[in-house]
């Protein structure tokens, strides 16, 4: 069943995707289309797969490596002061990781928590991804995963 991962690869692969960051080994590097945490990014796989453990050996730990460099690169270019990963899969049967820095600035309550746990869907939802405002930092970005992935 194709999902919104899917699309969104399908878009990615034609440069047609406005949230695309760059491509990586394992797949796509995208900014969150919601900014509530700025910088919150997922990594997209390609081929799109259904879970994590569809993935085996050098590919599987490709994907992680790759989550891991995008964890970095926010951690050099924002003043984050840790990286939560989150790859759920309860509601797109489509492997997809989550990638948010954490800020000392954010509330006490949410940041000690799980992202989806300590912000409620409104605040989530309350500052969506704008290409004008985040792409000087999506270049940044890009290149700091870059120099990562030499």
């Amino acid at each position: 069943m194709p999902t919104l991962i899917h699309q969104r690869v399908r878009e990615a692969r034609k440069g047609q995707n406005p949230t695309m960051i760059c491509q990586m080994p394992s797949g796509w590097a995208v900014i969150g289309e919601q900014q509530f945490i700025p910088g919150y990014c997922l990594l997209l796989p390609d081929p799109v797969v259904p879970d994590l453990n569809a993935l085996t050996g050098a590919v599987r730990t490709q994907f992680l490596n790759d989550m891991v460099i995008i964890g970095d690169a926010l951690l050099e270019v924002t003043d984050a002061f840790r990286i939560n990963y989150e790859i759920l899969g309860n509601s797109a049967p489509a492997l997809h990781a989550h990638i948010f820095p954490r800020y000392m600035s954010e509330p006490e309550g949410p940041r000690s928590v799980p992202v989806f746990a300590g912000y409620r869907r409104e605040e989530r939802d309350s500052h969506p991804f704008d290409l004008e405002r985040d792409q000087a930092f999506m270049v940044r970005l890009a290149a700091a995963i870059q120099d990562k992935l030499t």
